[in-house]
């Protein structure tokens, strides 16, 4: 059995963005139900021991607003958090291990053009490595996420790459990792329960939908999939950025190369969409584009959102 946890759901800043005075966010200051904090998801195929995906800058408010990530009752320092698998080295996906830094032992995972920014970036040694290793993890390459004392999981987790680009903070930067381009900034993960057999995907960031990535996804019981944006420039048509979806790495909902075309047919049982911006109308309940993905098969997540295979 697996059991899926939506810690957040929302893109860089959150729903409001601190600073944004945009319809969305001024309706989500009034709408508790429209706020959304920064993505990130926990999973667990026996209920005590959870891996998270992604650490946002929230983590600290997303773990004490889910009790299954509280500490055991009577114990004085405890986590059921095993371990973090990092999906890509932008700010929303790392900050958060910042407040992960209290001694609790747990293992780190990410590619190593990942682990090379955390390195090249000092204020991450405050997770000690004795207490937190670095575990590199490769593309296409399976691997048995281990428990905090070293016990296996009984989970496997396939790391694959996935359309997109480094985080934007190193545009015009060399690149820690190297300067050569590769995959392994952006990737997807399939992750399984061994003993039962079941799996979903996520993938939070993608700039486009290929017919490997189409492949990859056939038939899952379970998709997260990047909702940033619903059409390419609506940051520019909104008044909000300059910058197009793709310019950001990641698809469009909607359009004839968007994710709710591309996977139409790909015949997945649950299709979620999160790491949603908040310039994206489909945040709105009532809204034609919230109608319009409800009308393909998919969802919206929200922080809270459980799933069980």
């Amino acid at each position: 059995m697996l059991r899926v946890i939506v810690l957040g759901a929302a893109a860089g800043g959150g729903v409001p963005q601190w600073n944004c005075g945009c319809a969305i966010c001024r309706a989500a200051r009034e709408r508790p139900e429209l706020q959304s904090t920064q993505s990130s998801l926990a999973f667990s195929n026996n209920g005590r021991n959870w891996f998270l995906i992604n650490a946002a800058p929230e983590l600290r408010q997303q773990v004490t607003s889910t009790p299954q990530l509280h500490p055991t009752s009577g114990e004085l320092r405890h986590t059921p958090i095993a371990g973090v698998i990092l999906t890509n080295g932008e700010v929303d996906a790392v900050a958060g291990l910042l407040s992960m830094r209290e001694g609790s032992p747990f293992n780190l995972y990410a590619h190593q053009r990942v682990l090379a920014i955390l390195k090249a970036n000092s204020i991450f040694n405050v997770l000690a490595e004795k207490n937190v290793p670095r575990q590199a993890i490769d593309i296409d390459l399976s691997f048995e996420p281990a428990l905090a004392d070293g016990a296996p999981s009984g989970l496997a987790v396939l790391p694959f790459a996935v359309p997109g680009k480094s985080a934007w903070y190193l545009e015009g930067e060399i690149h820690p990792g190297g300067d050569v381009e590769e995959d392994g900034d952006t990737i997807g993960l399939r992750i399984e329960d061994k003993a039962s057999g079941q799996y979903f995907f996520f993938v939070a960031a993608c700039a486009r939908v290929t017919p490997e990535l189409a492949q990859r996804l056939d038939g899952a019981p379970l998709v997260f999939f990047d909702g940033t944006v619903w059409r390419d420039d609506e940051m520019i048509v909104a008044g909000l950025g300059v910058k197009t979806g793709q310019r950001m790495g990641h698809l469009s909902m909607s359009g004839d190369d968007g994710a709710i075309a591309m996977l139409a047919d790909c015949g997945i049982a649950q299709k979620v969409f999160l790491h949603i911006n908040n310039s994206n109308p489909a945040l709105l309940h009532d809204s034609a584009e919230r109608a319009s993905l409800q009308n393909a098969g998919w969802q919206m997540a929200h922080d809270g959102m459980e799933i069980t295979l």
